[in-house]
């Protein structure tokens, strides 16, 4: 269950594990500074020494296979010469073999085999002298003569005596030692076990996270009991926080005073061991197993804490919803109060601004009115003027359009007297043409035929009789050939023939 006031988890002895979330662990930055400020030059010089150690590994190995290599190879001939005069010392104390004459054999060689010899011994001291320290680690050159000798051999290649020194190397990364809580009651797990001020017994989840500082290896190698992990850092961190909790209560181990606790017990053990060359990076409390009873009672007390806390958040929360309502309702009477005054205030001043603005008005309308009544005059005036004017413009309009019938008319009769005077010279002249050429009559009347009509002139005299047949059976001719007598009146009067002939058409 977790508490909702402290962020905190209640561990009961069935449900106790690993919980690395309860706490929120502060890094110590002050053991961190114990790198000092070299550690940039020294990141450089473990980078270049890291891209060296590859090739004189390499010649490391070499000249240790070659040595070993050359020390065999001398053996085996020594041995091989050895063999082989034997076997000639044999032969010749054999009584069959020793009456033939044998060939001497080859005397050892003895100086190849102590020149091979030497060039193998020093093929492995060169390659014994040759000192890889590997990444992440750090070591400390010890002497058979002189002990621990100081400074520190980071990664990289060393050069060292060989059959005298040899490289003790020290692993420097970070580290971590935990403890845990039981989970489950016959469980067996590393538990830190504590007492709190009331004498119950608290089990603490603990997780410590250093590293060996490589600048005091020294110290560590010659004054340390090996190895470190195991023989220094669980004794300390387990003294700090028995020496601690028992200061506090269960409850306040649990919830109030948990950071505190940390707080102190990582200064402890940093401070310890600190001492001995041991870095402490970051002590964490992440779990705490309290005994059954206690867990269950202070489950059930902080259930109720939890339940007073809500209702007095509720109660609280209720009379602030009562002090905002109040505080609500009196707003608005006052913005309601603030409203009327504000109103009066406003019909106030639109009475006194009316009233000062008639002063100023009244004098205006009287000029708009007067002005009005001078403007409707002249309209009145205008209005008969332009009367007047219009009656005078009708009566010199009708005397104009009289005055222009007038002429209309007289100009009419001096047409029609003209006209008749030229219809009566041109009748009198068309006379006289006809007088004068009487055959135009019928010309005359041929144009005024239609196309249907065959009209054929001929002589008035009837001499040609293919003529006169042809009139005979024309229904245009009856009447001329009906009363042959009226030649000559015809021919003295042909206008008077032509307006006979156009009427009955």
């Amino acid at each position: 269950m977790v508490n909702a006031r402290h962020g905190s988890r209640v561990s009961g002895p069935t449900h106790m594990g690993r919980q690395t979330h309860c706490s929120s662990p502060q890094p110590l930055v002050d053991q961190r500074k114990l790198i000092g400020p070299r550690s940039a030059l020294l990141r450089e010089r473990k980078r270049k020494k890291d891209v060296r150690r590859k090739p004189m590994l390499f010649f490391k190995y070499v000249f240790l296979v070659a040595g070993f290599g050359a020390l065999a190879g001398a053996v085996a001939s020594a041995i091989y010469d050895l063999y082989r005069e034997w076997e000639h010392r044999r032969r010749l104390a054999t009584p069959a073999e020793g009456a033939a004459k044998l060939p001497a054999p080859p005397p050892v060689g003895w100086k190849t085999a102590a020149r091979a010899v030497a060039a193998g011994w020093l093929a492995v001291l060169a390659g014994l002298s040759i000192a890889v320290v590997p990444s992440g680690t750090a070591g400390v050159r010890v002497s058979q003569i002189a002990g621990t000798r100081p400074g520190t051999l980071y990664p990289g290649v060393h050069f060292i005596k060989p059959l005298i020194d040899h490289v003790a190397v020290y692993d420097t990364r970070s580290k971590v030692f935990s403890t845990v809580v039981a989970q489950e009651p016959g469980q067996k797990v590393e538990v830190l076990r504590v007492q709190a001020k009331e004498g119950l017994g608290i089990g603490l989840a603990v997780t410590v996270r250093y590293r060996l500082d490589a600048r005091r290896l020294a110290h560590i190698h010659d004054n340390l009991p090996q190895p470190v992990d195991e023989e220094i850092v669980p004794p300390v961190v387990s003294s700090a926080f028995r020496e601690l909790v028992p200061n506090y209560t269960v409850r306040e181990v649990f919830a109030t005073r948990r950071e505190e606790i940390r707080q102190q017990a990582a200064s402890a053990i940093a401070k310890r061991l600190g001492a001995d060359g041991i870095v402490v990076e970051e002590v964490m409390l992440r779990d705490i197993q309290l005994p059954a009873e206690y867990a269950q009672g202070l489950e059930g007390l902080l259930l109720k804490e939890q339940e007073n806390d809500r209702l007095a958040t509720e109660t609280e929360i209720e009379a602030k919803r009562v002090r905002i309502a109040e505080l609500q309702a009196e707003a608005g009477k006052a913005r309601e109060v603030k409203r009327a005054e504000g109103d009066a205030q406003v019909h106030v001043l639109q009475a006194k601004a009316e009233s000062d603005a008639m002063k100023y008005t009244l004098p205006l309308k009287e000029k708009q009115i007067q002005q009005s009544r001078l403007e409707a005059e002249a309209r009145k005036e205008a209005t008969i003027k332009n009367a007047e004017a219009a009656a005078q413009a009708k009566v010199i309009d009708s005397k104009a359009e009289q005055q222009r019938r007038e002429l209309l008319a007289g100009a009419e009769a001096s047409r029609i007297r003209v006209t008749a005077v030229a219809d009566a010279e041109r009748m009198k002249s068309e006379a006289e043409v006809l007088k004068q050429n009487p055959l135009l009559i019928n010309k005359i009347i041929a144009e005024k035929l239609s196309d249907k009509v065959q009209i054929m002139m001929v002589p008035a005299d009837g001499k040609f009789f293919l003529t006169n047949d042809l009139l005979r059976g024309a229904p245009g001719t009856a009447a001329a050939s009906s009363d042959p007598d009226d030649d000559s009146a015809d021919a003295g009067d042909p206008p008077r023939r032509t307006t006979a002939r156009r009427q009955g058409r």
